[in-house]
């Protein structure tokens, strides 16, 4: 079964960034590059501008090369920087307020007082 397939957005995490292009992991066997033609339809001067090392991206597969593990990549026709949003939880204040951390704390502090006592015994 081959893993990766033409047209095919995969996650991986930009390794190394040269003149050329940018090189990208996408498990422990595969490796793809992100030529410099295939990371915007307009003029790029700098990848840098637009990708760094420890980045990780979306990118879709042009080509699959399954004798050597290696991957052509683009970038330019998707949003290859996806924001994941985590919701915050919401904190919700209880009528007894800090009564519980009070009756609780003493309770804490003999629970682990007692544990100190026993890893000193051994």
């Amino acid at each position: 079964m081959i893993p990766y397939k033409k047209g095919k957005i995969v996650k991986g995490v930009v390794t190394g960034i040269e003149k050329y292009g940018a090189f990208v992991s996408l498990d422990e066997y595969y490796n793809g590059l992100i030529h410099i033609s295939e990371i915007s339809h307009g003029y790029v001067k700098n990848i840098n501008d637009y990708l760094k090392v420890g980045d990780t991206i979306y990118a879709e597969v042009l080509e699959v090369d399954e004798e050597n593990f290696h991957v052509k990549l683009s970038i330019k026709n998707i949003s290859y920087k996806r924001r994941t949003y985590t919701p915050k939880r919401i904190i919700k204040e209880t009528s007894l307020g800090f009564k519980t951390l009070e009756y609780k704390l003493p309770i804490w502090i003999e629970e682990n007082l007692k544990k100190q006592e026993k890893i000193i015994k051994k």
